[in-house]
């Protein structure tokens, strides 16, 4: 081998050497700065560190219990709230009082809420667990050792707390309409009862709309990362309902769910509901919602339709589109089609136009049903609030199956700074159908803000979701 051969080799060596050296410091500087996810082509805002994310919600938390707790419990005319649950049997509404650092009540966890008035404020107590982020002062009673509150002591330092206070009234978690407001359990209600004394059980009153409320309201400051999430729950439909996901004659409808399911676990994104995808096609059109889903290979022609949420930060979406598998030559979505995604937008504009704050949801579904038949549209409405939970608290506006209105959970007013998902579908005869009727099922999430104006978290689906 020639000499200049050999020094070629070298010059190659050391630069493959260079190569590796640079990528190795690369790593070692990048290694120390945030790791931005993708999904898609578009980089994401919700890879924020988890750190990050507790300290965004601890403001949240810090809000609402200094800005909107004590709102409500001036307009539900209640002096004391107590919270009371014990470890892995928590109150519905106790995780919409605690850190994100929390992830269970503490052996039994007691919050005492106790408005002094205007000038004082809401006392927050918590008799059992931690302060919360300096939220809540821990009460203990001097005259006991320095260890947690447990069994009788914790109990008669409840009442010993109570007696001092001497609330005009108590309330507690107790309802037989609404899960939100139903949090006591039997066996502390009755621990509480006795321990209290006729004195004091008088002074018992049901919160209900209290919890209910609190849980409901949304703040205007959690709207940013609430339109993030929204972001992301489009762009993975749009990424299941096309040829990245779908191999037509291949794929089924059971490998959509799961890719979508991947997706939220690689991002670290949680789901409140196992998402469904289900396929119309002619000759097979509709939806039986209580079918379980089976294992369907899609084909061209085929109609789809998926039901995906998304967890983050204690906050869930509901979203439901519509996607279309083009026939070989076709260019776009049959016109018989696209009116039938066109007649359940019409009916989101019909519910949302009648979606007022001071209307129970019955009412507002009444008047929707009403305008839907005049308007010539074949439909159900079942829209219901979302937030700290996918079904959350606040007023049912129709159920599915339930289209008489929902007696009770129906008739809750609407109130400001809520969330809805926007759930209803519509059936239309295909005429390339030979007039079968195609079921449209759309969810999309709306806000109504503090002044009463309701509007898309996002957008909706105006176009079908293309499969190439």
């Amino acid at each position: 081998m020639s000499k200049l051969t050999k020094h070629k080799q070298r010059q190659i060596q050391y630069q493959i050497l260079l190569t590796f050296l640079i990528v190795c410091l690369l790593n070692l500087t990048l290694s120390g700065q945030p790791q931005v996810k993708t999904i898609g082509a578009r980089t994401e805002t919700l890879s924020i560190p988890l750190r990050e994310q507790a300290k965004i919600q601890q403001q949240w938390l810090k809000q609402r219990v200094e800005r909107v707790l004590p709102q409500l419990m001036r307009k539900h005319k209640v002096k004391m709230w107590l919270v009371i649950c014990r470890e892995y049997n928590e109150d519905p509404v106790f995780f919409s009082l605690v850190s994100p650092t929390t992830f269970a009540a503490r052996r039994r966890t007691i919050y005492v809420f106790n408005d002094r008035g205007e000038k004082e404020g809401i006392e927050r107590l918590a008799l059992g667990g931690g302060s919360n982020g300096g939220l809540y002062t821990v009460y203990r009673d001097p005259e006991t050792e320095n260890r947690e509150l447990y069994g009788e002591g914790q109990w008669a330092l409840l009442k010993k707390l109570i007696t001092e206070r001497n609330p005009e009234n108590i309330a507690v978690n107790i309802s037989s309409t609404h899960a939100f407001s139903d949090g006591l359990s039997a066996g502390e209600r009755e621990k509480l009862e006795a321990v209290l004394g006729a004195e004091y059980t008088r002074r018992i009153i049901r919160a209900e709309d209290l919890p209910l409320e609190y849980v409901e309201t949304r703040l205007p400051e959690m709207m940013p990362t609430y339109r993030s999430m929204m972001e992301v729950v489009h762009s993975l439909i749009s990424r299941a309902f096309s040829n990245e996901v779908i191999k037509v004659g291949t794929t089924t409808n059971e490998d959509v769910v799961w890719w979508l399911r991947q997706q939220l676990s690689n991002n670290r994104l949680g789901t409140w509901f196992q998402p469904s995808v289900r396929v119309q096609r002619k000759e097979k059109a509709g939806v039986n919602i209580l079918a379980e889903n089976t294992p369907t290979i899609i084909q061209r022609g085929d109609v789809l339709h998926v039901d995906f949420g998304i967890t983050l930060m204690r906050l869930n979406t509901d979203t439901q589109h519509m996607g279309y598998v083009l026939r070989e030559g076709e260019k776009d979505v049959p016109a018989g089609i696209k009116r039938a995604l066109a007649n359940s937008n019409r009916l989101q504009d019909i519910v949302m136009e009648r979606m007022k704050v001071g209307r129970t949801g019955n009412e507002v579904l009444t008047d929707a049903l009403l305008a839907m038949k005049v308007a010539g549209i074949n439909g159900s409405v079942y829209t219901h609030p979302i937030g700290d939970h996918g079904h959350g608290a606040g007023p049912l506006i129709g159920l599915w199956d339930r289209q008489q209105g929902v007696p009770g959970r129906g008739d809750v007013k609407l109130i400001s700074n809520s969330w809805f998902a926007i759930e209803l579908a519509t059936t239309t005869p295909v005429p390339e159908w030979n007039n079968q009727e195609l079921w449209v099922g759309q969810e999309e999430n709306a806000a109504i803000d503090e002044q009463g104006r309701i509007k898309w978290v996002l957008k909706r689906q105006r176009e079908f979701h293309l499969v190439k």
